[in-house]
């Protein structure tokens, strides 16, 4: 909350105090509302006995602009207390009444437990983070999807009872962005990514802002945000990372169908970077470098310099580790950015790379440009593409191009066509590989049913999981009926483009 400069902050689930006492023990004005009046005489004497006389408010969450007054730079709610609505009709209209209690670049922050584990398979705590102290037992005695009930078991031996409604994580999300939250960044254990095992809490930070069009990072509009905001999802993060190949979540060249999905994506680096004759002296530009497989098997292989620029921040983040682990950072640099708005002066690489990326703009034209700027004058492109086959027939693709976002797909004939526009020779062309985007999805597919048998269900939400199937046995009809091809281009810019 420092970070974004807010001063007012409206605790809208006080409860005893502790959230409110400890904002107004760090310097935030704080005002503290519960539908309970005796949980605020509670909080008010906590309060006193830290040395702090807390402005108390009781309100109920759906007529909160009724008891409550003033705008707030920031609403927490917290402590799980969400979960106790149970219509959604009234969490709804919750949701409505802290939205317009904001000031116009609010934030609200809300927890939640971790509902979707507890609901798919079954309940379990690392018993880090508790509201009740560590000598406190705490267990569901009955789950359903309307309804969980938490046993809690004191050391004195009373036992307590909860019943709460089990939100599920993008359940919750998706009401914040009906009633109006533009933004919605989702943390597990207060990490903004978390892998192993499952978080007991998510924490919900909405942000209340609108951001016109024009006032958007222009590197990530359109279609480019929508990948950013997807490649830096924790589902998706921990999906690529753990099935599509780990750190080469692009297509590969499979010697036979049962290939081990990492092996056949390594191949597609080696086969690619044998075509370019690389040195110590050449610097590559990596475009879309994902967890830069391909730019550590350059560094390493060839000595080169790489130039990694991604939009994924959660991905660049896990590019840096994994550099560093293998003493190769000082020959890799990773970006935040677009390949639509390529963060370097002209004529500066002498190799532009790319995998599986440029399908993701929604300016592909403006991609080859910016390829062309920065590159020197005989420099190379060598990049591949999931890409619709020339003369494809109309809507076959909609329901792949609607899963991803975009309203068209490039085309070897696209690529070929604007590249001759801009000066650009094949050296080599299209080398073709139909088959192995069919082989590659359908493998992607096995693997992943095979890992949600063995429990990857446990990293990676079902809803995801469940649309990550549907998507990939579209795009292995479309490739079997020849909608759809890929393969790698190779092409050089004349001298004087």
């Amino acid at each position: 909350m420092r970070k974004r400069g807010v001063k007012s902050v409206l605790d809208v689930a006080t409860g005893t105090g502790f959230h409110s006492v400890q904002l107004l023990a760090a310097g935030f004005e704080t005002v503290s509302a519960d539908g309970s009046a005796e949980m605020l005489s509670a909080a008010f004497s906590n309060g006193m006995k830290d040395g702090h006389v807390m402005r108390v408010v009781q309100a109920d969450w759906r007529w909160l602009n009724r008891d409550v007054h003033g705008a707030y730079d920031a609403i927490v709610c917290l402590g799980n207390s969400f979960t106790h609505l149970f219509s959604e009709r009234d969490r709804r209209r919750a949701l409505a009444e802290f939205y317009a209690m904001l000031k116009h670049d609010g934030i609200l922050v809300l927890d939640q437990r971790n509902y979707d584990a507890i609901l798919d398979d079954g309940y379990t705590s690392k018993h880090t983070y508790y509201y009740c102290g560590e000598d406190v037992s705490v267990e569901p005695e009955y789950v359903d999807e309307g309804l969980v009930r938490m046993r809690y078991s004191f050391p004195d031996d009373s036992v307590y009872h909860l019943n709460m409604f089990p939100l599920r994580k993008d359940y919750t999300r998706r009401l914040m962005s009906e009633v109006g939250f533009q933004s919605i960044e989702t943390y597990g254990d207060f990490q903004h990514t978390y892998r192993g095992e499952q978080p007991d809490f998510f924490v919900h930070v909405a942000e209340k802002e609108y951001r016109a069009d024009e006032e958007q990072d222009e590197r990530y509009s359109g279609a480019v945000g929508v990948a950013r905001s997807y490649y830096n999802s924790t589902d998706a993060d921990n999906f690529y990372a753990r099935v599509w190949g780990g750190e080469d979540i692009h297509i590969g060249l499979y010697d036979h169908s049962g290939e081990p999905i990492a092996d056949a994506s390594r191949r597609t680096v080696e086969r690619m970077a044998a075509k370019l004759g690389l040195t110590e002296d050449s610097v590559v530009l990596d475009l879309g470098s994902g967890y830069g497989g391909s730019a550590r098997y350059l560094a390493s292989t060839y000595g080169c310099r790489v130039l990694a620029l991604n939009l994924s921040e959660v991905e660049n983040q896990r590019h840096k580790e994994l550099n560093a682990a293998r003493s190769l950072s000082g020959l890799i640099e990773v970006v935040d950015g677009s390949f639509e708005d390529i963060p370097y002066p002209d004529g500066q690489v002498d190799v532009v790379w790319s995998q599986d990326a440029f399908l993701h703009s929604g300016n592909r034209v403006r991609v080859l440009e910016e390829i062309s700027r920065v590159l020197r004058p005989g420099g190379q492109l060598i990049f591949t593409d999931p890409m619709a086959v020339d003369n494809c027939p109309p809507g076959v693709l909609q329901p792949i191009l609607d899963r991803i976002h975009l309203d068209d797909m490039g085309s070897p004939g696209f690529y070929a066509r604007e590249l001759a526009r801009l000066g650009f020779a094949p050296t080599g062309g299209f080398e073709e590989h139909r088959e192995q985007l069919v082989t590659h999805y359908a493998r992607v597919l096995e693997e992943t049913e095979r890992q949600e048998a063995e429990g990857l269900a446990g990293q990676v939400s079902h809803d995801y999981l469940t649309q990550m199937k549907k998507g990939l046995a579209r795009w292995v009809g479309a490739g079997r009926d020849g909608y759809i091809t890929w393969g790698i281009l190779h092409f050089r810019r004349g001298d004087g483009a």
